[in-house]
């Protein structure tokens, strides 16, 4: 029984596991919490506990396997600018969607509750935040930004060092080949962990809550959904990538996603997808994948707060400037980076009556990138190359050809001497 429900795709799994905890949370109500939390809760902490080392042992790998500087700087580089054009984008698709639907207009009796302001941390706030004084701790308190730093110092480190560090590197190694077994195990759960989260959100809030914020909620729904099928599906056809691939290989992290309100909480999924789904090399994926979760949320760092901030504006009939949409947009993206992606936490303290939190459909992540075939092992077949690729014909799951990244995995290979 067991062996044919986990022969079912993920994906699959997934969204039975979201439909029934909506079925569950409307029957149950105002118990659903009590019943269902529990299992969201579980997962959550299951997630949280990979995490920390998974950062620092696949960052740490992929650094020590790009090797020689240059390519890993270059890298490293059209990574970072490619997450500032899409977020860039995210925010004028946010701007576009509340001047189109006008989330605020038109609402005249919505109750408002005290409301603390979120301080914004400054640029260089955000640079000292990222330096870790203690790394132990750093790991201790899941600061995946700090971990993110020690990590590539310690990859830079083993490259420094060479061949004086082969013990270092097949520690390494070894190292995230374990927690990718544990996230293998765990990410076989999230069909539970996503029917406790959903049914405990939908019997603990209901539709009533919602009503009220109606037109925000289905802006940002909008605005998110447009994004993700619309203008990320425009750059993969400017790059010459499958779209229908992508997104078939991206279902599972993305309903994580959804599910776990969170960056972080989808992390692990997102993370071995990336690798065995969509075929992108280990070695880059370990580092855009945590570093994106972290600094690059195109849902709630940039198009909720850019709706948001219109919702609010046209309340209360304030006419934003030019530099105010500017100075809105650079906030929302710096906020994010400053704060980081939480596992979870937004389920318990979303409230549909407070600006700043806004409604659980705000918190959205678009984090996209399933189906682990239960005999594969990509980190298992690369970690005997010395380029860190797979070896040909061992790679499951089907590649987007022309299509797909396979660009990258030319790039890692040339650049590490493969």
């Amino acid at each position: 029984m067991l062996r044919r429900f986990f022969a079912i795709p993920l994906w699959q799994r997934t969204a039975a596991g979201f439909v029934l905890g909506i079925i569950a949370g409307l029957i149950l109500r105002e118990q659903a919490p009590v019943w269902l939390q529990p299992i969201g809760d579980v997962y959550l902490n299951l997630i949280r506990m990979v995490v920390a080392p998974l950062v620092l042992f696949t960052i740490a790998s992929s650094i020590a396997k790009l090797g020689e500087g240059v390519g890993a700087v270059r890298l490293g580089v059209r990574t970072i600018v490619w997450f500032a054009i899409t977020s860039l984008l995210a925010v004028l698709v946010g701007f576009a969607f509340g001047h189109i639907i006008n989330p605020g207009v038109g609402l005249s009796d919505l109750p408002l509750g005290e409301v603390k302001a979120r301080e914004i941390p400054s640029p260089l706030q955000v640079l000292l935040g990222v330096v870790p004084t203690n790394p132990f701790a750093s790991l201790a308190e899941g600061k995946v930004l700090q971990i993110i730093f020690f990590s590539a110092l310690l990859g830079a480190a083993l490259v420094a060092l060479g061949d004086r560090a082969q013990n270092a590197r097949r520690l390494v190694d070894e190292g995230a080949a374990l927690v990718f077994r544990i996230t293998r195990w765990v990410i076989q759960l999230t069909p539970f962990g996503v029917f406790g989260l959903i049914g405990s959100v939908v019997g603990g809030y209901g539709w009533e809550a919602l009503l009220p914020l109606g037109k925000f909620i289905f802006a940002i729904y909008a605005a998110c959904l447009f994004h993700i099928f619309v203008v990320y599906s425009g750059l993969l056809k400017l790059h010459g990538l499958k779209v229908v691939s992508f997104f078939r290989g991206g279902a599972a992290a993305m309903q994580t996603a959804f599910a776990t309100s969170s960056s972080l909480g989808a992390l692990p999924v997102t993370l071995r997808q990336t690798v065995e789904r969509l075929g992108v090399p280990q070695a880059y994926a370990a580092f855009a994948v945590p570093l994106g979760a972290n600094v690059k949320m195109d849902g709630c760092g940039a198009i909720y707060p850019a709706i948001a901030s219109i919702f609010i504006a046209q309340y209360f009939q304030i006419d934003l400037t030019l530099t105010q949409y500017i100075l809105i947009g650079l906030t929302a993206v710096l906020g994010v980076a400053g704060h980081g992606g939480r596992a979870g936490d937004q389920h318990r303290h979303a409230d549909p009556d407070a600006v700043d939190g806004g409604p659980a459909a705000g918190r959205r992540g678009l984090h996209h990138r399933h189906r682990p075939h239960h005999r594969h092992d990509a980190h298992r077949h690369q970690r005997h190359r010395p380029d860190g690729r797979a070896r040909p014909g061992r790679q499951r799951g089907r590649p987007l050809e022309r299509g797909h990244l396979q660009r990258p995995r030319r790039l890692a290979a040339r650049r590490s001497g493969g």
